[in-house]
């Protein structure tokens, strides 16, 4: 008995009688665990906890404490960019005696490698009608390869999870051609409607896919619209949610890093900082090569299966570049290069792909060894850094994953003891020229914070505390602002102290401190603007049947309201 190579013409006797030790598909699956194992301790001995994952925690110890999903208790501000995320942590929080970071560590972790499997079992899947039978995880090493990969595996952000998802729907994608059954097509169309859910920008992938399985299925119209009403559910469902309980469209994270304006040069930096400390086109390129040797000849569905990750790459990365990128390096761009990964992951070995294999296998060692950013060895905090780097230094904790890691950071203590000195309720304010703190009173029954880096401060302090970042990602206030000119990316918003006391302490303000009370009495003035005052409103107005359906109705507008960082007098509203 034998079979034929649809590709290379080649006789290959049948292995199925074979001993297993000498089948092709037992080296497939050994490489397949080899490099699973290889990434996943590559990205364990990288563990650690970013700031902004500490932030999803402390909304995540809300949920716990039955104050709902806020950062603030009584402030309905959406502070996490993925629901889904936020979602697996609560229940998983549920777990007694074991640390919420260490879940949020160990979980993403799990998600990164998982997600990775299902990607190399999907590229298994999109061969096999070929009759190759041995296949080598080729884009898989550039994974393992790539620090950021291996960073955000774990980092407490939604990276893990944005793995998963990417590669399972990848795999319930191409195995579900195998056969056209119902109970096939409809978990594609629900985990595709899943993108927003674990990132709003995942929206284009999803939408791809499902794309992809209307045309492959060529379905009546009744049968299309059920799968797309699938898809639509579970989103649509949280949209509402999101509206009428936070009044906003998006995230408040849309917001804090104007996400609708474009700024293509600073995206294209972005994109150039990931491709060039590791010669990345060099891989792309032999693995593109490879893969065009490989598919001279094959049908529709292949084409249609292969496109997918093609082009959700191309969209993912097109958005990424056009609002600007990120300021942690690689990590925005992760999802597009998985994409762009999938139908590689896992390659046949043939005489021919052996040459271009080898290749990726030689980059893959000097890159993951020897190429790395300029500023890694000395990140700091502007421009694009190396997060973990950053952290790790500036802790001094080698793999930081404790809030209480980060009180180590110099900052912290001083912070944390103005913070306990108080006595009651008040408004604490820092001096950012002499990092002194101020208290004022208030006449609110709590203590109000106004920070910057809010993640580990956020936990580190009780959840009774309010804790309003100038950034804007917990405060309404900042994200409404108008933004800083030329600011580093993720951080265009600052509000000044000024504006919280305006907003919590008794005036008038004492003169003397890090502020003028003139300018608190011109921003108080700058708030009691009716569309200021609407946007206080919706958030912290108790959540009625009423409110609920004002919020809903306003938040077509209220995402679009500006009001500028330095209040003046005379103020103009509107």
């Amino acid at each position: 008995m034998a079979q034929t190579s649809t590709t290379t013409g080649e006789n290959t006797h049948a292995w199925p009688s074979r001993t297993w030790f000498r089948r092709p598909s037992t080296w497939t699956w050994f490489g397949f665990g080899l490099v699973l194992v290889v990434y996943a301790d590559l990205a364990w001995r990288r563990r650690w906890m970013s700031d902004d994952g500490l932030i999803v925690l402390r909304t995540v110890r809300q949920i716990l404490a039955g104050n709902g999903p806020v950062f603030n208790i009584g402030e309905r501000v959406e502070t996490n960019t993925s629901p889904l995320w936020t979602a697996i942590l609560s229940v998983l929080g549920l777990i007694p005696g074991v640390p919420l970071e260490w879940i949020s560590v160990v979980t993403g972790l799990i998600f990164s490698v998982a997600g990775l499997l299902l990607g190399l079992d999907g590229a298994r899947r999109l061969y096999q009608p070929l009759a190759f039978h041995g296949l080598a995880p080729a884009g898989a090493l550039v994974v393992c390869a790539l620090p950021p990969f291996r960073d955000f595996a774990t980092s407490g952000l939604e990276t893990g999870l944005i793995t998963l998802w990417l590669g399972g729907l990848w795999w319930l994608l191409v195995r579900h051609r195998s056969t056209m059954d119902e109970l096939r097509t409809w978990p594609v169309a629900l985990v595709a409607g899943l993108g927003p859910l674990v990132r709003p920008d995942l929206a284009l992938f999803g939408g791809v896919a499902l794309l992809a399985l209307l045309v492959l299925l060529r379905p009546g119209r009744r049968r299309a619209l059920g799968l797309c009403a699938v898809a639509a559910a579970l989103p649509l469902v949280y949209q509402v949610f999101r509206m009428g309980y936070y009044g906003l469209l998006t995230p408040n994270t849309a917001l804090v890093k104007e996400a609708s304006e474009a700024n293509w040069a600073r995206g294209g930096e972005y994109l150039a900082d990931l491709v060039r400390p590791y010669w990345l086109w060099l891989p792309l390129l032999v693995l593109a090569a490879a893969f065009a040797v490989l598919v001279s000849t094959v049908d529709k569905t292949f084409v249609v299966l292969a496109t997918v990750p093609l082009v959700g790459a191309v969209l993912l990365s097109l958005y990424v570049v056009r609002v600007g990128g990120d300021f942690m390096h690689g990590r925005m761009l992760l999802p597009a290069l998985f994409c762009l990964l999938l139908p590689v992951l896992a390659l046949p070995v043939t005489r021919v792909t052996t040459v271009f294999l080898l290749v990726v296998g030689i980059w893959a060692f000097v890159a993951a060894g020897s190429l790395r950013p300029s500023y890694s060895a000395s990140p700091k905090a502007v421009g694009i850094t190396d997060e973990r780097s950053f952290w790790s230094r500036s802790t001094g904790h080698e793999q930081p994953i404790l809030a209480e890691d980060y009180a180590d950071y110099p900052s912290m203590p001083a912070t944390l003891d103005a913070i306990r000195a108080v006595e009651g309720p008040a408004v604490l304010v820092q001096d950012y020229s002499t990092r002194r703190w101020y208290a004022y009173p208030t006449d609110r029954p709590y203590v109000t914070v106004a920070a910057d880096s809010m993640g580990a401060l956020g936990l580190l302090i009780p959840l009774d505390m309010r804790l309003r970042d100038g950034y804007g990602l917990a405060n309404p206030f900042a994200a409404h602002s108008t933004s800083l000119p030329n600011g580093r990316t993720g951080h265009q918003k600052w509000l000044p102290p000024v504006w919280e006391l305006a907003n919590s302490a008794r005036l008038p303000i004492n003169a003397g401190g890090p502020v003028k009370p003139e300018d608190v009495a011109a921003a108080r003035l700058a708030l009691s603007c009716p569309e200021i005052v609407a946007i206080d409103v919706s958030v912290r107005a108790p959540l009625t049947a009423g409110r609920f359906a004002d919020n809903l109705i306003g938040s077509f507008t209220r995402g679009s309201v500006r009001f500028p960082r330095v209040a003046s007098v005379p103020v103009a509203c509107g």
